[in-house]
């Protein structure tokens, strides 16, 4: 219908927000997106209708309050994070750490679901910001565990970071490692996201077997030697392996596909 509000142009408004620009008045989000003044306003009183942004007399606006009311319909409704809380609980009653459950989707991570068992999370990431693309133990676990394309894709787009943290100059090179990665079922990761820290994650897949989050335990390396860091890495592979079954229960009971071995076997495992 000609004339109808674009949703692409409102998403557009929504995805200014960030934790480095919380707050944007009209001039500033014309100059950022192009928008005519009347698009613009038309854009925003939508939004603000539905309370999606809110904005002061003399302010900017930010954020709005129906942004917090649907991260608590997240909460209450999200198959990963109910599913997954027991896991961090469990995880977090063994060892004085921080637990996460970390969603991959888009370009993104994100954690959703956390536990602590220290004074201080261990964690440079708390629930809602989102998390490097390649630096740390959950994002090598879950890129490990993508198909060979997409693998190498992202590899390419992020070859010098890749190549700073000493995994390779190349991409078939430093793939090789991510396979190795897949095929051991952990990545390690020791203060590459947060100093003094040692970080072991798994991945969780969908029912598709499409990897979706990241089950990681972040704890103080002082507290990790051989032998403990391999009961990490074998209860964070057994709890995301649980994981990943259970949301396979959920969506298909009885009738549902047989699983990938090759994907299983990597459940079967640990990464960081």
């Amino acid at each position: 219908m000609s004339g109808a509000p674009s949703p692409e142009k409102a998403l557009r408004i929504l995805a200014l927000f960030s934790e480095e620009r919380l707050e944007w008045t009209p001039e500033e989000m014309m100059a950022e997106l192009g928008y005519a003044r009347p698009t613009l306003y038309r854009y925003l009183k939508m939004l603000r209708e539905a309370g999606l942004v809110t904005s002061l007399p003399g302010a900017g606006f930010t954020l709005g309050p129906r942004v917090v009311e649907m991260d608590f319909l997240m909460r209450k409704s999200d198959r990963l994070v109910l599913a997954g809380q027991g896991e961090l609980v469990g995880l977090t009653g063994v060892w004085p750490c921080s637990a996460l459950l970390v969603r991959w989707y888009g370009e993104r991570l994100l954690c959703v679901a956390s536990e602590c068992s220290t004074p201080n999370p261990l964690s440079s990431y708390p629930r809602g910001r989102p998390m490097p693309l390649v630096r740390g133990a959950i994002a090598r676990s879950i890129i490990a565990a993508l198909p060979r394309r997409q693998m190498q894709q992202h590899v390419a787009a992020n070859l010098d970071e890749f190549a700073a943290l000493g995994l390779g100059d190349s991409v078939s090179g430093i793939c090789a490692r991510l396979r190795e990665v897949r095929r051991d079922g952990v990545a390690v990761a020791h203060g590459e996201v947060t100093p003094g820290v040692v970080g072991v994650a798994a991945p969780v897949f969908d029912a598709a077997q499409t990897p979706i989050a990241s089950l990681c335990v972040t704890i103080a390396a002082e507290l990790v030697g051989a032998a403990r860091l391999a009961e990490i890495r074998t209860r964070v592979r057994a709890a995301a392996g649980r994981l990943s079954d259970h949301l396979s229960d959920r969506r298909f009971g009885d009738s549902r596909p047989a699983a990938d071995p090759s994907r299983a076997t990597f459940r079967v495992a640990t990464q960081s």
